[in-house]
């Protein structure tokens, strides 16, 4: 598993502004989908890519196209919903999965109440979002899943990382799981709650309202 933290200054300064509690929930939303595009343009330096030519209107030259298969997007339900218009932004022709995955309060393992993926992943590059990697429980749960239906290469994209769910998904991530966590910040701890210190709050109630 690698992890890396992406330091530029527009990313600095729009994870301020989403930290803040007086930010109001428009522009929260608005935030978000900014700064997944910054982390998905770093999360996409070594998309692959193949040699295609073009007529401009000057000359024949040869660029590159996208390769095939497209990539798949896989937005964790609910908060990850909120980061899926900005990686669409840049990538507009990737296909979209949906994942609901949540706790056994008994068990304590992780469960997919809801799988919503493309009918193969054989050989795909996947781009998990979910802005929280907290006790990195959900993205190694999301990971195995991904890479058990043939995802050959998986980037996690979160706003905010914990100690604790980094070293989480290091311990557990078997080698078999080509797994990357690009991630805005890596903040101090995990309080007695579970939330990231110092964190921004429950990411899906500031995009979408508290639930009961």
């Amino acid at each position: 598993m690698n992890f890396r933290v992406i330091e530029h200054p527009l990313v600095a300064h729009k994870l301020t502004l989403l930290r803040d509690q007086l930010t109001p929930t428009v522009l929260f939303r608005d935030l978000v989908e900014e700064l997944v595009m910054l982390l998905a343009y770093e999360s996409t330096k070594d998309i692959e890519v193949v040699p295609k030519k073009i007529q401009t209107p000057i000359c024949e030259t040869e660029g590159v196209s996208l390769g095939e298969p497209q990539p798949v997007v896989v937005p964790i339900i609910r908060a990850g919903l909120g980061m899926l218009s900005g990686m669409l932004k840049l990538l507009p022709s990737a296909e979209v999965g949906f994942l609901g995955m949540k706790r056994d309060e008994q068990t304590l393992d992780n469960v997919t109440y809801a799988n919503r993926l493309p009918k193969s992943l054989e050989g795909r590059r996947c781009f998990i979002l979910d802005p929280m990697l907290a006790t990195g429980g959900t993205i190694a749960a999301a990971a195995r899943y991904l890479t058990d239906k043939g995802a050959k290469n998986i980037t996690s994209i979160a706003l905010l990382s914990a100690p604790e769910g980094v070293e989480f998904l290091r311990k557990s991530i078997s080698s078999k799981i080509n797994l990357t966590v690009i991630s805005a910040s890596l903040d101090d701890r995990l309080n007695e709650l579970g939330y990231i210190v110092p964190g921004l709050g429950d990411a899906g109630d500031r995009l979408y309202g508290s639930v009961d």
